[in-house]
């Protein structure tokens, strides 16, 4: 029997946004954003011509990743599907996301899944290898936001669990940052939050394997991604490997000689965009540099101060930064701007798995990659998913409620169930009354206008008053059968936090150990084989 329970066009639902719904039902409207259709077959063909025949470091990049592999002592999958990345032929499906404690949110697995997929899809249909590739952000330096992790606990209310402060951190990148006897407490604390299941020792022992005191941010979450589907092939890659570094020096110096020729591209994109009623997902400055400078004091954004440069509150001449560009690419890291540009240069990347705000990025981005001489992937958004139980399905079928009515915070869709339960014949009445009322009132307004002309304003009075009173009235039959049928109110309130906590979609808010610990740590494969491949719906799902 299938997992998926329903599927939702994603344009029902509030919190997508629209050029991501475009992008799936009208590619015509946003084509000039985007290197292709991934919906036409005739796409794939070209970009798989024009990136095998574009240069890449492949040798270079296949022993770097091989490395990393290695050292994390990898499924021997994982290790093979690597070797493939010298291969002239080779293709890659590439997604990624920050380093996130404990694995991320629910939507990290859901990206991996949708490259490994289409990875066998794109060998299937076009007969080339094809490696999926997990690119771990791991240069990003905000460690408020990988450093916390929510989950479920037994009552379905959501618990953050946060790592503890360790040197360096909010300044140098995640992967500079080496867990401390901290994260033996973040992992009690976890285990503590989680409602005990037949999984709760394998999460255990899964999340403690790599999660340990001098275990590096980024390298445990590599591993806990390697854990979960380095079976099925996917190949993780730490960004941060200095030995990447010099493959893409000549990138650096391109945005060094030209600077600021990202940002005004970017904004020029952003400007057509915006012709087209979507928001922009960014507007950089004219001064920004798509580049940061690493060095002891951490990861420092590079501004263009007329023809030179400052990184913090130091001045450098552009001639001198090149100069150190050219002789220390590893003390330099690309932006959310240029970081896409560095990846596929560095991968013969095919296609892109791109999460919402991902994608609205690069539609702001093909210019850019014309003008450093990469080719542009096709871009494919990832899956997107609910996992519910058997008691939230049913109770979502028995009410005849779409998930997305769960999404308000308020009780407006409990309410208008409640209304449903009220019999036909209340409502009549009350429709009835209020009809008879308005009636009377017309006949005795007539009736005392030859009386005193003055007395017609105070039978509108209590006109209006009379019919307040029903719509009281009205609530309180709502609010009895609330009182009356609570197990109907306990149903939508566990389901709702279930599926949308705290008011956001499920796969944002809740991190993998609460899906690892409710429905096993095979849970990536169970979805690889359930989960469809078309991204333009949103899966309710029964595992």
């Amino acid at each position: 029997m299938s997992a998926v329970h329903s599927a939702i066009d994603m344009r029902r639902l509030p919190w997508i946004r629209p050029l991501v719904t475009a992008y799936a039902t009208d590619f015509a409207g946003v084509a000039e954003f985007f290197a292709g259709d991934p919906a036409e077959p005739k796409a794939w063909a070209q970009t798989i011509g024009r990136v095998q025949g574009a240069p890449h470091p492949r040798e270079a990049i296949e022993r770097l990743v091989s490395a990393q592999l290695d050292r994390r002592a990898a499924p021997a999958e994982a290790r093979a599907a690597a070797r493939r990345l010298a291969d002239p032929a080779t293709v890659a499906v590439v997604t990624g996301q920050q380093a996130g404690l404990f694995g991320g949110p629910l939507y990290t697995l859901l990206k991996a899944i949708t490259a490994i997929q289409l990875a066998r899809r794109v060998e299937r249909d076009h007969h080339v290898p094809a490696v999926a590739v997990f690119w771990v952000d791991s240069e990003d330096h905000d460690w408020q936001e990988v450093r916390k992790a929510t989950v479920l606990d037994g009552e379905l209310s959501p618990v953050s669990v946060v790592a503890s402060d360790v040197p360096g951190a909010g300044s140098r990148p995640v992967a500079s940052l080496v867990f401390d006897e901290g994260i033996t407490a973040s992992l009690a604390a976890l285990e503590q939050s989680l409602a005990p299941t037949e999984f709760t020792a394998d999460v255990k022992a899964l999340l403690g394997r790599h999660y340990r005191p001098g275990a590096s941010v980024a390298t445990a979450f590599a591993g806990v991604i390697d854990a979960l589907l380095g079976e099925h092939g996917l190949v993780v890659f730490d960004a941060a490997d200095a030995g990447a570094k010099p493959l893409v020096a000549d990138l650096f110096a391109r945005e060094l000689e030209q600077p600021s020729l990202t940002a005004r591209l970017v904004r020029e994109a952003g400007a057509r965009l915006a012709e087209r009623g979507h928001e922009p997902q960014v507007v950089p400055g004219e001064d920004s540099v798509a580049l940061f400078y690493l060095d002891e004091s951490g990861r420092r954004a590079i501004k263009r101060r007329g023809a030179d440069f400052t990184i913090g509150d130091a001045a450098w001449p552009a001639a001198a930064l090149r100069a150190e560009a050219a002789a220390h690419p590893e003390r330099f890291s690309p932006n959310v701007l240029l970081r896409p540009i560095v990846q596929d240069r560095l991968f013969p990347t095919v296609c892109y798995v791109a999460g919402p705000s991902e994608l609205a990025y690069q539609a702001q981005l093909v210019e850019t990659y014309r003008a450093f001489g990469v080719e542009a992937p096709l871009l494919y958004s990832r899956a997107s998913a609910t996992l519910a139980d058997s008691a939230a399905l049913k109770f979502l079928d028995r009410a005849q409620l779409p998930l997305e009515a769960l999404h308000a915070r308020d009780d407006s869709a409990l309410n208008r169930l409640l209304e449903t339960q009220i019999p036909p014949g209340v409502d009549r009445a009350i429709a009835d009354t209020e009809q008879l009322i308005v009636e009377r009132a017309a006949v005795l307004t007539q009736l005392v206008a030859g009386i005193d002309p003055t007395l017609s304003g105070a039978v509108d009075t209590t006109r209006d008053r009379m019919r307040e009173t029903l719509v009281s009235l009205h609530g309180k039959i709502v609010q009895a059968l609330k009182r009356k049928d609570d197990t109907l109110r306990r149903q939508f309130i566990r389901t709702r936090a279930l599926t949308f906590p705290d008011g956001h979609p499920q796969e944002r808010a809740v991190s993998m150990p609460f899906f690892l610990n409710r429905y096993g740590v095979r849970v990536g494969d169970r979805l690889l084989q359930t989960l469809p491949l078309d991204t333009s719906q949103h899966y309710l799902m029964a595992l």
